[in-house]
């Protein structure tokens, strides 16, 4: 008896010791994806930003079903085809993975130097068409364009966050990648559905009796139009920002050393100042990131504008 006992004492301890490998485990991995998952935030803010144009116009009961069809194009996107993908390329080809993350920030920076472009012409006015007032198969036509647009978001997302979890082991990787893609999705149309709803909760607001409920309804209500106005600013920013600073650290990674060079050195002329050297820095390489962007997105509009050119010809 006392041999079973010490035995089951000494299984228990094991047990108790497994169990708090397991919670270590649990929290390397999550402290893991909360890191990659920072690392893509630019990212995030603009994929953000740019669903709820997706459903501009639409019926106030129809709004959240179409975000639903986004969001599980964007988890299909980012666990069927993306995940897999990076992941093997992860193990067996690491640089292929840098030179698609390119060419990503290249159409990230394409993408912002686009909206730019046409807001300044004033020429973007169709878009300011709700695809219900089109029709049902230009909404479906929209909806099938948003997911395409998460597509090339999810992986910018997806790669960035694998990038800075590269050096753990395969299966741990894998493990943190489904978990940041199924934060990511969930935190971003969770906004994207709030933002959507916030008239509509403005307006039961506005209808009830208490007289602050009534002011804060209004508020809602006449302040989302600038809301979605400064999330489009917002999310055309973060493509230049996020799209040159992927071109610089990529190019660096690439063994083209002085690009990223100069940037670190603008860095270290702000960096020594007294308590706001570090912010400095990074506001620094976040402008000059984005001048990167820019240039480079405006390069890319004109290559594009002569191919669609010539195959016309």
């Amino acid at each position: 008896m006392e041999h079973l006992a010490g035995g089951l004492v000494g299984l228990l301890d094991d047990v108790a010791a497994l169990a708090k490998l397991a919670a270590a485990s649990v929290d390397d991995v999550g402290a893991a994806a909360s890191r990659a998952s920072m690392k893509a935030a630019g990212v995030v803010i603009d994929d953000t930003a740019v669903t709820p144009t997706y459903v501009h116009g639409l019926a106030a009961k129809r709004e959240l079903p179409i975000i639903k069809r986004i969001a599980i194009g964007s988890i299909r996107n980012k666990l069927l085809f993306i995940l897999p993908a990076a992941l093997v390329l992860s193990e067996f080809a690491p640089t292929i993975v840098e030179i698609i993350l390119i060419f990503g920030g290249s159409f990230l920076c394409y993408e912002g130097a686009h909206k730019i472009v046409h807001a300044l012409k004033h020429d973007d006015h169709d878009h300011d068409v709700p695809a219900v007032v089109k029709g049902h198969e230009a909404e479906e036509a929209t909806i099938a364009g948003a997911i395409r647009t998460d597509f090339i978001l999810s992986a910018e997302i997806m790669v960035i966050s694998l990038k800075e979890v590269i050096d753990e082991g395969f299966v741990v990787r894998g493990i943190i990648m489904v978990v940041v893609a199924v934060f990511i999705t969930v935190v971003v149309y969770g906004m994207v559905a709030l933002i959507v709803k916030m008239d509509d909760i403005g307006l039961s607001m506005a209808e009830r009796t208490s007289p602050s409920s009534q002011k804060i309804g209004r508020m809602l209500v006449t302040g989302m139009p600038k809301v979605l106005v400064w999330l489009t600013i917002i999310g055309t920013a973060a493509m230049l920002w996020v799209g040159g600073h992927i071109l610089l650290v990529g190019s660096e990674e690439l063994g083209w050393h002085w690009p990223y060079s100069v940037v670190h050195d603008a860095e270290h002329l702000v960096d020594d100042v007294a308590n706001i050297g570090g912010v400095l820095a990074w506001l620094v390489n976040t402008a000059i990131s984005a001048v990167v962007g820019l240039a480079w997105g405006i390069i890319v509009m004109g290559v594009v504008y002569v191919g669609h050119s010539s195959s016309q010809n």
